[in-house]
């Protein structure tokens, strides 16, 4: 009888295993590092459009790249930490934006565009547009409180997950994660 109670312990073990999703063991195994701090979700979620500044001062919304995974990053230039990880998130748009892929690093700075211009300037910050909203509302719209914090969108325009916090975003694990996104695995 134990035997049989074994039997059918391992057999329905196994059958869970094999029916979990792929999907849910695959990121998992992407969450180390810094990507450990990642909280993906169990299914996507709507994500409220919100605006935002371009360099030439003409607004854009969250919904212009839709089509695109989309990394948001909400920071401002006073923040160290966002100061800190921001070289690494341009390094990442300079690997791998393009067509299915796109950093948007929107700046929460009261004092406006000229702020973020200026930052990345001195920072050289080559490969990110200098967007900004110095209402802060994009921020809050996203349930985004702290900085920095990131969300990551799906082609579909839905939130993934998010991190809260800084991070080295050209990392490995970071570029496993966003290419896991991309091919929708």
């Amino acid at each position: 009888m134990k035997f049989i109670s074994l039997l059918l312990l391992l057999t329905f073990t196994g059958l869970g295993a094999t029916t979990s999703t792929a999907f849910s063991e695959n990121l998992s195994a992407l969450l180390t590092g810094d990507m450990a701090k990642f909280a993906p979700y169990d299914a996507p979620r709507p994500v409220k459009d919100f605006t935002f500044l371009n360099a030439r001062g003409e607004e854009e919304k969250l919904s212009d790249y839709q089509g695109k995974v989309v990394l948001v990053n909400f920071w401002a230039t006073w923040c160290g930490p966002c100061r800190e990880e921001m070289p690494s998130l341009d390094r990442l748009q300079a690997e791998l934006g393009g067509d299915d892929f796109v950093v948007l690093a929107v700046g929460q700075d009261l004092q406006g565009m000229e702020k973020v211009t200026q930052f990345f300037e001195k920072y050289e910050i080559r490969h990110l547009a200098p967007i900004n909203d110095k209402s802060s509302q994009s921020s809050r719209s996203a349930g985004a409180f702290g900085l920095p914090s990131t969300l990551i969108l799906n082609a579909e325009g839905k939130e993934v997950g998010r991190l809260v916090g800084p991070a080295e975003w050209d990392s490995l694990e970071a570029k496993a994660l966003i290419k896991y996104y991309m091919t929708g695995s």
